[in-house]
């Protein structure tokens, strides 16, 4: 990557020296991420079926003023000729060196009220970061927050657009960043995926996916924990012309038995130009009463016919990844397929030489002639050596809809050093 796709970030942070600008903050990481499989006639390692790629990220924060803070971060992303020899694939669109602003926002804080507007991470259940690839999604958006009442979190936000996208790179990695100008995304069977800007997303034949929330989205929600041992959270989603969706948690720590946790939530969204909603409850029981161990078994099921996933509403939605508690490791676009009854089982230890983790899960489609049925287990080993964090990942894949219903393996490495 050239310096000057730096330059950006480290004009900010001499501005902010020179304006005295307090309390300035710079964090950040570069990674290196490789996948490699042997679907079809491939073998792991082999060029054709490998991706790789390398990001750089660099965050600036600061406050401007009294409770008045901003923040603004920086991405890059380049192959480093890996596509030369050794991967034909990438994480993100593209094999040429990009660069974009991913957040830059202001925040400002008056008692137990926070507004945030700008462009910024979301960690809501219906519209969220995802945060597998290489780089994340983001949004732009104008988030309130507030706290007056006792044990009680209150927000509120508004989300213009996200830089989700409804394509795939590569061996069909999901997610693929575009600029925030560039068009918008939709479910479309008659269409190639893409409407401009203008162009009426509820015609007769179109159901959207969200992913650049064209008319804009409205969400509020009410997170409670009176009861100490018990989180509640309830959200609305109020997508202009479009849809209206909820999301309902709960997650308790058993008092009864120590180190017993349960959870069950319930989502459901109702397109305004389709009567095929789209809905879907699950449960989890989790033990972490052995040291250094954590050990849970999840349950879903989505209704049959509905016209969406129940996941992210702000990437591919028929790929990306759900705030289910079945979800997969890797292959996403399962769990919240209509009609789909999924089952998660995961086990994660601090052996003290590495952090190692085991997955399974399973789903079956109850649609008719369904692509949506899948196995899938992986095990992960990850180790960190100060600022560098190491991991290793190998799973399985047997899903309807790949490598001709055969099953294939999938290893992946992923380092990141911090600073």
């Amino acid at each position: 990557m050239k310096l000057v796709k730096m330059s950006l970030v480290a004009a900010m942070v001499m501005g902010a020296s020179a304006f005295a600008i307090d309390n300035v903050k710079v964090s950040g990481d570069a990674k290196l991420y490789y996948s490699t499989d042997d679907q079809a006639t491939a073998s792991l390692f082999d060029q054709g079926s490998s991706a790789g790629q390398a990001a750089v990220r660099v965050g600036v924060t600061g406050d401007l003023l009294k409770g008045v803070s901003f923040g603004v971060t920086g991405y890059a992303i380049s192959t480093l000729g890996l596509e030369n020899n050794l991967v034909s694939n990438v994480w993100e669109s593209g094999v040429k060196d990009q660069y974009w602003l991913g957040e830059a926002w202001l925040a400002a804080t008056a008692g137990k009220t926070t507004a945030k507007i700008g462009r910024m991470e979301l960690d809501t259940p219906l519209a969220f970061t995802e945060k597998w690839s290489i780089v994340p999604n983001t949004f732009e958006a104008a988030v309130l927050i507030n706290q007056d009442l006792p044990d009680t979190t209150l927000v509120g936000a508004w989300v213009g657009k996200s830089n989700g996208s409804a394509a795939g790179a590569g061996a069909g990695y999901a997610g693929v960043m575009n600029s925030f100008e560039t068009g918008y995304t939709y479910i479309d069977a008659n269409s190639n995926g893409t409407h401009d800007v203008g162009e009426d997303i509820t015609s007769t034949g179109k159901t959207t996916n969200f992913a650049s929330f064209y008319n804009g989205a409205y969400a509020v929600a009410a997170i409670n924990n009176s009861f100490k041992p018990l989180t509640v959270q309830a959200w609305y989603y109020n997508v202009v012309k479009v849809a209206d969706a909820f999301w309902l948690q709960a997650d308790i720590d058993c008092s009864l038995v120590k180190g017993v946790k349960i959870g069950a939530q319930y989502a459901d969204i109702n397109l305004k130009n389709s009567s095929a909603d789209s809905s879907a409850y699950a449960f989890k029981l989790g033990y972490e009463g052995i040291k250094n161990l954590k050990v849970s078994a999840a349950y879903s099921d989505t209704e049959k016919g509905g016209a969406l996933n129940v996941a992210n509403i702000a990437t591919a939605n028929v790929t990306s990844q759900s705030k289910l508690y079945t979800e997969a490791f890797w292959n996403y676009g399962y769990v919240g397929a209509a009609g789909a009854e999924s089952v998660n089982l995961t086990a994660e230890y601090d052996a003290g030489f590495a952090k190692l983790g085991a997955y399974y899960t399973t789903v079956d489609n109850k649609t008719v002639a369904s692509t949506h049925n899948l196995d899938e287990i992986a095990v992960t080993a990850t180790k960190s050596f100060g600022p560098l964090d190491t991991t290793l990942a190998y799973f399985s894949t047997d899903a309807d809809d790949k490598n001709a219903g055969s099953q294939f393996n999938t290893v992946q490495a992923y380092l990141t050093l911090n600073f």
